[in-house]
């Protein structure tokens, strides 16, 4: 069997990524015409007036054949020269509202195609990937390219038509004045060209560094990295570490903020001492000493002056567009690596959803061999270590004829093999490391089986739609996740339309209800960042809630009872009871008392299925579950230090311990 490792995208070349940009944008294509034909006028607008400025000097003011003013004339150029700026005004104000358009709405599509791009990878991706570095991606990066979407195009645009016009009307006026102007721009263009690489490899350092400050402040601000600070006396650290990469960020900013200035400054002193050479030049053309000098008059003069003088900003303004496009291409360049990330896992085209039937449930495991995928890397993002579980003894793969060999790697889970039939709660058991949680992940299909298959109701999970087999197969694992919401919320996540008869069932049938009820604002009670503000008990208890909510034919609880103490444990038994009735159940405990009744066990060790067997037959046996079994229970007497109440095991009660004493009291 041949290992594949997947890598990071290829790199793509200037011209790909503008293509794809011009896709981005080719929702717009009607707007952006009529902003080019807004940008036509204007510049056509915008050329016309130095020729009425010659008119002006030429025909009204000081007639070349020696006339008197002409008034009559001169009004016309008047209104001319006035009507030409206030509807060049106008025109700007429909182009900025229609590229300012154009531009947020192609940013608001890229982020969203990113954000359900993103939806799609599998779980793989991100485990092998820090939050920070995703969020960066999708807040900096996309932020990042904002001018370019919203006025770069149109900036272009502009300023290469206004340019491309007035060298035109420069020409018409005076083609030796325009070669002079013309002499230095080769070499404007060769040192740009020059500044705009530095500049795209600067800007990618940049996002760089955003994306490890973002990742830091992900990681150290959140609840539980806060907590973890405290609890070890790292706060300094976590401030030293976000110092030193807000330094190197504070350090790149400054470079790009300085390469090109020295570029600019110099085009911005060439066009202020062009001028002075168009007037000595002109001088030897009026006196003669340079053919050509009868074509020029003090109109034409003035005239070119302007046209010159207006010619300096928007040629600047297209320099300074070039290189910002450049430096854009690198922050596309890191957007369009996540899209050119296919998902590991995808619904294929012509699967199927899983049945609905009343009693339906049955989870076989084929000959299932698995083992983890190396994690995606991406560049400029520092890949955290592989997600899964402990590695495992290197186990022998089954062979496949012509097979090219590959380097060796360990096999998380090897040739698993069982049958759990519809309504039964399946307990698997092991030492940690032995792929518990690896096994049940692979039943919602969160990662693909490497060989053999896993069925649901005879369905491989790979032939299923995704929808079906979300509403099939539910899991409440022993931290759940609760997000920043009300309670109401983290409850009716699991359906969506759910009424709140329902929401509220679910709670009760999950012994959560009245905790919910003794809290001031009832459903409405905030559950905090990551459900801080509940205990463990009651965060489990939710988690259920949402499940039962849910509904679904297999249920998957890993250590769902696990650090809880011997009260909350009740209500959490109790809650799950009702949550297995009726479905499928596949449980993971190292709280072995928890599955005593389970109707079937199995044992896994070093991701091989060990044993299976009923509570009691497996402890006749004497094999691992035994082994575990006495290990935990200390051949079979728990020591339990009295505090209120009373002390359960395994549903019975030991003793009354309100005498406050120590006692070993058999199982």
């Amino acid at each position: 069997m041949t290992v594949t490792t997947a890598t990071a995208p290829p790199q793509t070349g200037a011209d790909d990524v503008l293509r794809r940009i011009a896709r981005q944008l080719a929702p717009y294509k009607r707007s952006m015409a009529l902003v080019a034909v807004v940008v036509l006028v204007s510049a056509g607008l915008t050329s016309l007036a130095p020729f009425l400025t010659r008119a002006v000097f030429d025909d009204a003011l000081f007639p070349v054949d020696g006339g008197p003013v002409n008034l009559g004339l001169m009004w016309w150029l008047f209104a001319g020269l006035v009507a030409i700026p206030v509807v060049t005004a106008l025109l700007g104000i429909g182009q900025n509202y229609l590229t300012s358009k154009i531009g947020n709405s192609a940013m608001a599509d890229l982020r969203s195609d990113l954000f359900e791009h993103l939806q799609k990878m599998e779980l793989a991706f991100f485990t092998g990937t820090k939050t920070g570095a995703i969020q960066s991606r999708l807040a900096n990066d996309v932020s990042g390219v904002r001018t370019v979407l919203t006025d770069t195009a149109t900036t272009i645009l502009q300023n290469s038509v206004t340019v491309i016009a007035a060298f035109v009307a420069m020409v018409l006026l005076s083609w030796q004045l325009t070669l002079l102007t013309l002499i230095v721009m080769p070499l404007f263009l060769i040192v740009q060209v020059r500044v705009g690489r530095r500049r795209q490899r600067i800007a990618r350092r940049t996002q760089e560094s955003l994306s490890e400050m973002t990742a830091i402040t992900e990681e150290s601000l959140s609840v539980s990295g806060i907590l973890l600070a405290k609890v070890f006396g790292r706060g300094q650290a976590e401030t030293e570490r976000y110092r030193r990469e807000n330094h190197n960020q504070t350090r790149l900013q400054i470079e790009a903020a300085m390469t090109g200035r020295t570029f600019f400054a110099l085009v911005q002193t060439f066009f202020a001492v062009t001028p002075a050479l168009i007037y000595l030049v002109a001088a030897y053309l009026m006196t003669g000493r340079i053919a050509g000098g009868e074509v020029l008059t003090a109109g034409t003069l003035v005239a070119f002056t302007t046209l010159q003088a207006r010619l300096q900003m928007p040629l600047i303004q297209l320099m300074r567009v070039t290189l910002d496009v450049q430096t854009s291409l690198a922050l596309f360049r890191r957007i369009f690596e996540y899209f050119d990330l296919e998902p590991a896992i995808t619904e294929r085209p012509d699967a199927r959803p899983l049945a609905r039937t009343r009693h339906g449930g049955r989870v076989e495991f084929d000959d299932v061999w698995f083992r983890y995928p190396e994690p995606r890397s991406l560049s400029g993002d520092r890949v955290g270590p592989r997600f899964g579980i402990a590695a495992l003894d290197e186990i022998d793969e089954p062979g496949e004829p012509g097979a090219e060999e590959a380097p060796a790697r360990t096999w998380t889970l090897a040739g698993i093999s069982l049958q759990i039939e519809p309504g039964q709660l399946a307990a698997i058991v092991g030492p940690s490391g032995s792929g518990k949680t690896t096994t049940t992940y692979l039943v919602p299909r969160f990662y693909d089986v490497d060989l053999g298959a896993i069925r649901i109701d005879g369905l491989d999970v790979r032939d299923a739609t995704f929808e079906s087999l979300a509403q099939s197969v539910g899991m409440v694992t022993q931290e759940p996740y609760l997000f920043h919401g009300t309670l109401y919320d983290n409850i009716a996540y699991a359906k969506e339309g759910a009424t709140r008869a329902e929401v509220e069932q679910a709670a009760r049938d999950a012994n959560i209800h009245d905790r919910i009820m003794s809290f001031d604002a009832g459903y409405d009670t905030v559950a905090g960042e990551r459900g801080y503000r509940l205990s463990g008990g009651e965060k489990q208890r939710l988690a259920i809630a949402r499940v039962l909510l849910m509904n679904p034919r297999v249920l998957i609880l890993d250590e769902a009872t696990s650090a809880l103490d011997t009260e909350t444990e009740r209500l959490v038994q109790q809650a799950l009871e009702r949550a297995t009735q009726g479905r499928t159940t596949i449980a993971i405990a190292h709280r072995l008392s928890t599955i005593r009744n389970a109707d079937v066990i199995f044992g896994l060790e070093d991701g091989v299925l060990v044993e299976e067997g009923t509570h009691d037959e497996l402890l006749a046996r004497g094999g691992l579950y035994a082994r575990l079994y006495h290990e935990q229970f200390d051949g079979g007497r728990v020591e339990g230090r009295f505090a209120d109440g009373v002390v359960y095991a395994d549903g019975e009660v030991w003793c009354d311990k309100r005498a406050g004493r120590r006692a070993d009291i058999g199982v």
